[in-house]
């Protein structure tokens, strides 16, 4: 295996890094509250050293690879950021999500930023306020973006992040908690939808929507994550588990672009719920992935079958992995 490194965002605990495929880990939080609550990260597309990080206390940036952290000032300082898209084909290009539900743009990669929240419920009476769970770029367009709200369902923007349209008829909830946007292929795609009580599914651009039952083929039907390959979009991973937190989670793995869906080989069930996934182009067949409650596993076979790794965490909340 080549060499990599492996970056855990935790909760309470900061973010740390591992440079020998998670045998051994270091804390990789200078310049940050050392005990901060990593909820969000995302690596640049075309520089794996830069890195932004959500924490509670705001935005953060690394252009070392996590050696060192100096937060953005923006008015996302003091706001708990859950979520962060660098645009992939147009990296000055940033959407950062927060809990309550806002929602922040940059299009000169961080200087100034926006506010374009659309007309979201911010009040959730268990978990006392919405999020924005999850931001994705349309790669069939530029223009197109996606974003997840946790609990007031999926909205799309069609001129790059600048005004929002809910959208979502069909849904089995509105509690949205990832979504897979793949390519066009043959003038087709179907698009996928995680949420609280099942996978959802549209093949007409995120018009109209179908549960596909996944409580059917996978142990539950609570889904917190899903990740597509970077070299196969038809091949996607789906986080599952009995609730959130939960104490069993299983990784389900399509190969057909959502359609038909089987369990993915583990050592055991997780000790709760499949919350993350990291993939990276360097290597489509290297993929890690984690529970909420704090266990890590990897695959060398694009998800077919999976290896736990010794070191345990309290609470993981994001994760990356990088060349």
């Amino acid at each position: 295996m080549k060499p990599h490194r492996l970056y855990v965002g935790t909760i309470g605990e900061g973010l740390f890094r591992s440079t020998d495929a998670g045998a051994s880990f270091q804390r990789a939080a200078d310049g940050m509250f050392v005990e901060c609550h990593v909820r969000a990260l995302a690596v640049h597309p075309n520089n794996d050293r830069l890195m932004l990080l959500g924490n509670e206390l705001g935005f953060f940036r690394s252009d070392d690879g996590a050696d060192s952290w100096n937060q953005i000032s923006s008015p996302l300082d003091g706001l708990q950021v859950w979520s962060i898209l660098i645009h992939p084909r147009n990296p000055d290009l940033i959407l950062v999500g927060t809990c309550p539900s806002r929602l922040y743009r940059s299009d000169d990669a961080g200087e100034h930023w926006t506010e374009v929240t659309p007309a979201w419920r911010q009040d959730c009476s268990r978990i006392l306020w919405s999020r924005v769970t999850t931001l994705a770029a349309d790669p069939s367009n530029d223009d197109t973006l996606w974003a997840g709200v946790e609990i007031d369902g999926l909205w799309r923007s069609e001129d790059r992040g600048l005004t929002w349209t809910r959208t979502g008829e069909g849904l089995s909830s509105q509690d949205i908690h990832a979504l897979t946007v793949p390519p066009v292929s043959h003038g087709k795609r179907r698009l996928l939808a995680a949420t609280n009580n099942d996978l959802n599914a549209s093949d007409d651009d995120g018009r109209t929507w179908t549960p596909l039952g996944i409580g059917d083929v996978m142990p539950h039907s609570y889904c917190r994550t899903l990740a597509s390959m970077p070299s196969d979009p038809k091949t996607i991973l789906l986080g599952n588990g009995d609730g959130p937190p939960g104490s069993t989670g299983w990784i389900g793995l399509s190969s057909d672009g959502g359609r038909s869906w089987q369990r993915a080989e583990m050592p055991a069930a997780a000790n709760s719920t499949i919350w993350n996934f990291a993939t990276h182009p360097a290597n489509p067949s290297l993929i890690y992935a984690s529970s909420v409650s704090g266990l890590i596993f990897r695959s060398t076979d694009m998800g077919q079958s999976w290896m736990r790794l010794p070191r345990e965490f309290g609470e993981i909340r994001a994760l990356a992995w990088t060349p």
